[in-house]
């Protein structure tokens, strides 16, 4: 096959023409002591952007999560989260290895999960027998769930808690821009409710790698100890940087596209008897479905003969992501691979 219709994941897009131009012109130092100019003002503009005091570009959305973990627990202490959040499920068991916390997850409803799920939870001061709950970490959009996006309310009612409660509130906000194009309500907005925040750059923005963690200063210069102890500090990292700052003022504008082609493909899938969508949850660029009459496995197989990659959802579900290289041609020749082998 020479050519595949890749919808695997939104994190294989290639830098464009534009973006390698960036990155080749960028100004560049070293970002260990902060003398990387490129580094320095996609940390500015992202800060500015989250509505947070500072931010830190980091070379993973794991290890800005786990940045962010460390900061905010001691070794003993306990994060509340979802079932299928990344931290949980993606992660390799980092909470554990780096930090020497626990993850206590529960399972929500399509990702989102309420203040009455948690507050059972939330272990007593005085039981010194038990971890200590310290974080309330989110997930929006919500990747095993489908994409979908956290309701402000709720996510409103989880800060009072956490307030409530003396507790920290961490946002793995990878593809929070994608909320935000969805909703119309600003990452800003998002952003504020949270003492710390984790966005991917490589994601659906396009960018070849790179995250970036938000919060207050306090918190980024503790954030920037971790990073180095953790093997996370680039020298002449401007040329990734510029790749970071380009997707944000140019492909942020650009994911409804994404989010459009998905529905539309999800709509195409609903009428393909031998799959199963629940068109509910496609909010955003992912989508999960499962097949009937075959194997996952199977599946995967026939559709790469025919030219279509995905990849595996939560068990039994297929996944398909949109991104910034599909296109609306792309999509009618998916639904049609589709139709062939699930007829």
């Amino acid at each position: 096959m020479d050519k595949y219709i890749d919808l695997r994941s939104d994190t294989i897009a290639k830098p464009s023409k534009n973006m390698r131009k960036a990155m080749y012109e960028a100004e560049v130092g070293d970002d260990v002591f902060k003398e990387d100019p490129t580094v320095n003002k996609l940390e500015e503009y992202a800060a500015d952007l989250l509505g947070k005091e500072a931010a830190l570009y980091v070379p993973s959305g794991t290890m800005g999560n786990q940045i962010c973990l460390n900061v905010l627990t001691n070794p003993g202490d306990e994060v509340i989260c979802e079932f299928d959040s990344h931290i949980f499920n993606y992660e390799s068991g980092s909470p554990a290895l780096l930090s020497g916390i626990q993850l206590n997850p529960i399972k929500g409803e399509l990702g989102v999960f309420s203040k009455e799920d948690v507050e059972p939870l939330i272990r007593p001061k005085e039981a010194y027998y038990m971890p200590r709950t310290k974080v309330i970490e989110v997930e929006n959009t919500h990747n095993r769930a489908g994409g979908t996006i956290w309701p402000v309310e709720k996510l409103v009612e989880l800060k009072e808690t956490a307030r409530a409660n003396n507790l920290f509130y961490h946002l793995d906000g990878a593809r929070i821009w994608n909320a935000s194009v969805e909703t119309g309500i600003s990452v800003k907005e998002y952003a504020s409710h949270f003492d710390s925040i984790s966005c991917c750059l490589s994601k659906g923005l396009g960018a070849p790698v790179g995250s970036i963690i938000g919060g207050t200063k306090e918190f980024i210069t503790e954030a920037y100890r971790v990073r180095k102890a953790w093997g996370g500090g680039m020298r002449q990292v401007g040329i990734l940087a510029a790749a970071g700052l380009y997707a944000l003022k140019n492909n942020f504008k650009r994911l409804p596209d994404d989010h459009q082609r998905a529905k539309y493909l999800a709509e195409r899938i609903k009428k393909i008897k031998n799959l199963e969508i629940d068109l509910k949850s496609v909010k955003t660029n992912i989508l999960l479905f499962k097949p009937l009459n075959m194997s996952i496995d199977e599946a995967l197989i026939k559709c790469k003969e025919k030219g279509l990659l995905l990849s595996v959802g939560r068990v039994g579900l297929l996944r398909a992501i949109t991104h910034l290289e599909i296109y609306d041609e792309d999509i009618e020749n998916a639904a049609s691979i589709l139709h062939d082998v699930f007829i």
